[in-house]
């Protein structure tokens, strides 16, 4: 292979490790279903609304850091300012934390945006592969 396709960012790939982590690091035995820390964390009484509020603002401060317009970062800081607040309503919030998955949905926004401002470099490097793997078919 001649070319190579622009690398995932390391902040996009470190986002989505932590979204994964609070998110849905862990499967419920028996009825499969994923959570992560924020759900579990947020069990805790205002402090693990905190913490885990404070992990989601570092996704975003990555979102900043890979460039992202400020529209969508309003919208990561939306989905993160919802999260929290929901999780402070007592019994009601904790078992929210474990449906809503808000660091998932912003890393999903990072994903997308990255994916359009490097389409056509995509593109052409696929397109270029295909060729190559085609020319290896015929030989």
């Amino acid at each position: 292979m001649t070319t190579t396709t622009r690398q995932i960012p390391s902040e996009l790939k470190q986002a989505q490790k932590l979204a994964n982590l609070l998110d849905s690091a862990f499967r419920i035995p028996v009825i499969g279903y994923r959570v992560g820390l924020d759900g579990i964390i947020g069990l805790i009484p205002g402090v693990g609304d905190v913490i885990t509020t404070a992990i989601a603002v570092r996704i975003i401060r990555l979102g900043h850091k890979m460039g992202m317009p400020k529209p969508l970062i309003e919208k990561m800081f939306k989905n993160v300012a919802m999260d929290f607040v929901v999780g402070l309503v007592p019994l009601v919030g904790d078992v929210a934390d474990f449906f809503f998955k808000g660091n998932k949905r912003n890393v999903k926004l990072m994903e997308k945006w990255w994916l359009s401002q490097n389409e056509g470099e995509i593109r052409s490097s696929a397109r270029e592969q295909l060729s190559e793997w085609e020319q290896e078919q015929r030989t």
